[in-house]
């Protein structure tokens, strides 16, 4: 078989990978071998299933690398199925859940009529309401949403640090995190920049979970508060502003409208950071334009190029500064105030 067909035929099966994966931790088979190795009898027990089905579900996870098959149908967790554990510090267990999960799945089922008529996103047209209001309504999907962005978000916090520099933000005051959640990202620059105070602005159904909330995990709470509200109705006032993955979950309209109450409530030597995965101009394969079709399915969204970002800034008061890179795929558009 030839490269070119071998590529294209792993990508028509990549699906294949994806199905397995999701029953495999759907099922808890991955957390009945967080603790070691079990015969795959011993585990459909456990997990109430089915056991030749159960061994041959295994034997595929083991396929691709996520278990390892010893003697006498035993199974173990590879250094890559232990990411699927509910307790390992860099889980991806619900990012597999919700990626995979059937909500997801249904919107992406209507990619082709998205791009026939240019309508409504995949998830609104599943579900007839947006992908954050649905999530708020039911528990189940909204749990695996909030603890994958919570974990998805906190990996990239190394990434921003990396990609605004040791003394980026050092000459600000008080930095303002908008749509910040469980304020990872906030509470590890101040941790960094002992001077900063800052500000989690969310809405006050993602403050809910205390337990979630890094300023008492890192003891930085004196220097961050959370300030629950609507980032389309009233920003509270700071000299430096983060937005990461906010702007690409809506349509220009609406991310003009979000930059414009920033500057409204800003003082003229303000500062704006956007993280997001920004579009290379090239014809440079990226993750960032594959990810694109994954807002186009679940928001009403999209991922920019810098030119995009820049024009999107210059409708609201901004002015594009420059564009940094990370060691990842995410990078940072700092803006200042533009002259009047």
């Amino acid at each position: 078989m030839s490269d070119s067909k071998q590529m294209l035929m792993d990508t028509i099966l990549g699906r294949w990978r994806s199905q397995i994966l999701y029953a495999g931790v759907r099922q808890g088979i991955i957390e009945a071998l967080a603790l070691g190795p079990q015969n795959a009898d011993k585990v459909a027990t456990q997990c109430g299933l089915n056991q030749e089905m159960t061994y041959r579900l295994m034997r595929a996870l083991a396929s691709i690398g996520v278990l390892e098959e010893n003697n006498d149908q035993a199974f173990s967790l590879t250094e890559t199925g232990q990411l699927l554990t509910s307790d390992h510090p860099q889980s991806m267990r619900s990012m597999i859940l919700l990626e995979v999960g059937p909500e997801h799945c249904s919107a992406w089922r209507h990619l082709p009529d998205i791009i026939r008529d240019g309508g409504k996103d995949g998830f609104h047209r599943e579900y007839g309401k947006p992908l954050f209001l649905h999530a708020s309504e039911h528990a189940g999907y909204g749990e695996i949403y909030h603890d994958a962005m919570s974990r998805y978000s906190s990996s990239e916090t190394a990434m921003f640090l990396n990609a605004v520099g040791e003394d980026s933000l050092s000459d600000l005051e008080h930095i303002c995190d908008v749509g910040g959640h469980d304020g990872h990202l906030l509470c590890h620059i101040l941790d960094s920049y002992p001077h900063l105070e800052g500000t989690v602005f969310d809405l006050p159904s993602n403050f809910e979970d205390r337990d979630q909330i890094w300023s008492e995990n890192m003891s930085v709470q004196d220097r961050c508060h959370f300030l629950p509200g609507n980032m389309f109705e009233l920003i509270p006032r700071a000299d430096g502003y983060i937005m990461k993955h906010i702007l690409h979950t809506w349509d220009d309209e609406e991310c003009i409208a979000i930059l414009k109450k920033i500057a409204e409530a800003s003082p003229r030597h303000a500062r704006l950071f956007i993280a997001e995965f920004v579009i290379p101009d090239s014809n440079t394969p990226h993750y960032s334009k594959l990810f694109d079709i994954h807002m186009m399915c679940t928001t009403s969204g999209k991922e920019r190029t810098e030119m995009e970002y820049s024009e999107l800034l210059q409708h609201a008061g901004w002015r594009h500064k420059n564009t940094s890179s990370s060691f990842g795929p995410l990078n940072v558009i700092e803006a200042v105030r533009a002259r009047a």
